[in-house]
């Protein structure tokens, strides 16, 4: 079941090829909140995409994601920046990857949201329960959370941003049900305990 909810947030997140898919991944993940009472509905972000034209929703995701860095998709620019602590992410990211057989599809660099939401997908298809967790906890949520900060600051009203705190919500659950404790990333992130899975303190709800 979490593996069907994270392939669905990242056919969320990722840019929009076909309506079908998306809509079933949207019901998908509002039925999983609703069980879990994660108060982040994604009415808004449904009737968004169902009210929309295919290249009205890829017009609006270039226009929200490739040409606005505060809310890029990428979590080593929202955790680094340009800082070099940055290529140290990436390389984690991508022996992370490869040590537990996954090879992302396309071109996309190792922390794009989407990419690494099709990654905790296959741990949970593996029953890789631990390893998941660990990897939210490391190299997920400080910068998702980051992420969803800069959404509440510039772009509030953007139909992404409930499924942004949907990921924060979900991940954040997750994690929450394991028993290690979070680290940090060697020199990067800095050690963060697990967020609440209340809806951002921002999010009315989203």
């Amino acid at each position: 079941m979490i593996a069907d909810i994270y392939s669905s947030l990242a056919r969320m997140l990722d840019y929009p090829q076909e309506k079908k898919g998306l809509l079933w991944a949207i019901g998908t993940v509002q039925g999983y909140l609703s069980e879990e009472g994660l108060e982040c509905p994604l009415d808004t972000f449904g009737e968004f995409m169902a009210a929309s034209t295919l290249a009205e929703l890829q017009e609006e995701y270039v226009a929200t994601f490739d040409f606005n860095p505060a809310v890029a998709p990428y979590l080593g620019h929202h955790l680094f920046g340009d800082n070099q602590k940055k290529g140290a992410y990436l390389i984690a990211l991508k022996g992370e990857y490869g040590r537990h057989g996954y090879t992302p599809l396309g071109n996309e660099l190792p922390d794009h949201l989407p990419v690494i939401l099709w990654f905790l997908a296959h741990l949970a298809r593996g029953g890789e329960d631990d390893a998941r967790r660990s990897f939210i906890d490391r190299h997920v949520l400080p910068g998702v959370e980051k992420l969803s900060d800069s959404f509440a600051a510039s772009r509030r009203d953007s139909p992404w941003r409930p499924a942004v705190e949907a990921v924060r919500l979900i991940c954040g659950e997750d994690s929450a049900r394991g028993e290690h404790p979070a680290e940090g990333i060697g020199d990067g992130v800095l050690e963060k305990n697990r967020p609440k899975t209340a809806a951002h303190p921002e999010v009315s709800p989203c």
